[in-house]
């Protein structure tokens, strides 16, 4: 399935998160929501990718904006990587892929000569309005943060 395109209505989410509740993406109808998937927990990459928005949760909360982040892992892997590591962003969990393959983020990777499926990094900007504002495909970590900040900043 292809990435939603700017202007599309977000597609809807609902997913358990770290702790246990059940997070909808219409319980922040009037809010700004960025979406962010990332393959794994406690990877170098998407601790770098997870610590930069705890580290800029206070100034998107400022601007109205909710950060989501969502990967396969399961609640209680997501519950020790935000232990571990401090985070204050909400991290979902899609063990069964549905909002991967919903968001077009489910993709045929390769590493060292092997094909694999999985989940290629990504953000979404969804406005107050649920309209995807901005998309990053195949993400790379350095910056990105800033750069989904000043997206934000911008709307």
């Amino acid at each position: 399935m292809p990435l939603p395109a700017i202007g599309d209505k977000a597609p809807e989410i609902t997913l358990p998160r770290d702790g246990g509740d059940i997070i909808n993406l219409s319980d922040f109808a009037g809010k700004n929501v960025v979406v962010y998937f990332y393959p794994r927990d406690d990877t170098s990459g998407c601790t770098k990718e997870a610590l930069g928005f705890t580290e800029n949760a206070d100034a998107f909360a400022a601007l109205n904006t909710v950060i989501l982040g969502i990967s396969k892992d399961s609640v209680t892997k997501h519950d020790k990587f935000v232990a571990k590591h401090h985070l204050k962003i909400a991290l979902l969990s899609d063990e069964n892929g549905d909002v991967c393959e919903r968001y077009g983020v489910w993709k045929e990777k390769s590493m060292y000569g092997k094909t694999y499926m999985g989940i290629e990094r990504a953000t979404f900007l969804i406005d107050a309005g649920s309209k995807i504002a901005q998309v990053w495909p195949k993400v790379k970590v350095p910056g990105h943060v800033d750069a989904v900040l000043d997206a934000v900043r911008a709307l």
